[in-house]
């Protein structure tokens, strides 16, 4: 765990661009919503987070369809899953597209899982 701790810690201070300009727009809580970034989560460490809801936001660019990353990314869905977690993936370029909209997106998701509109 002190470990998963250190990597969010750093990955916190190496956000990738998409993370980053996602994070601009989740981290004024939006509709009511708080999120977490680079929350650690077991032997993971989450990209986006919103506890209340149980949603896990990963911002997946294109090394996520290569090698054994689909499996790997698979088996941390499976776990989450299996914690009551749901992981939305959302492209790295759907994000540089339109942040606004893919956090508004991500902020409807979330309202529905608590019930709210």
């Amino acid at each position: 765990m002190a470990n998963t701790i250190a990597l969010a810690r750093r990955l916190r201070r190496e956000m990738s661009l998409p993370e980053v300009l996602l994070w601009q727009h989740l981290r004024r809580q939006v509709a009511g919503i708080k999120f977490r970034r680079q929350h650690p989560c077991g032997p993971y460490v989450l990209d986006l987070w919103c506890a209340a809801a149980k949603v896990a936001i990963e911002i997946d660019g294109f090394v996520h369809d290569t090698g054994d990353r689909p499996e790997r990314d698979g088996m941390r869905d499976q776990w989450m899953k299996e914690r009551g977690m749901t992981v939305l993936r959302i492209a790295a370029k759907d994000v540089l597209r339109d942040p606004v909209r893919v956090a508004e997106g991500i902020a409807a998701f979330c309202h529905d899982r608590l019930g709210r509109r």
